[in-house]
């Protein structure tokens, strides 16, 4: 039995065109940028993971125990956890989120806004 054209995936298409070389060149420092930023994000997992471990260790050992009594800013009274941990987490969150504006919400500039900027640059309207 003789194949049709509609039965063979991708038949009857012509290949799509190639981008220009500078499009694909901007395409691979995005695609690199975005690796990169998964790899920093499991670093920065990782490492909050094991500051929080820390935090909790000394401060079991500081207060005699878990924290029955809450938390406070003082350190050693018993059955109280000193809450010192949020600022490092908050540091750490607020550097992952501005990494991830970088990489996937400053997008690069599109033909109509560089037009308007050549525009406004050189006064003409």
């Amino acid at each position: 039995m003789a194949l049709l054209d509609h039965d063979v995936p991708g038949a009857g298409r012509s290949a799509p065109p190639r981008p220009d070389p500078s499009v694909r060149e901007r395409a691979l420092k995005r695609l690199a940028a975005k690796r990169r930023f998964h790899v920093e994000m499991v670093i920065a997992a990782v490492a909050t993971c094991l500051l929080i471990l820390i935090w909790a260790l000394s401060e079991y050992h500081n207060a005699g125990g878990w924290p029955t009594q809450g938390f406070s800013q003082s350190s050693g009274i018993h059955d109280v956890w000193n809450y010192w941990i949020v600022y490092p987490v908050i540091g750490i969150a607020l550097v992952v989120g501005g990494r991830a504006w970088s990489v996937y919400g400053n997008k690069a500039p599109t033909e109509g806004e560089i037009e308007r900027e050549i525009d406004r640059e050189t006064g003409r309207r």
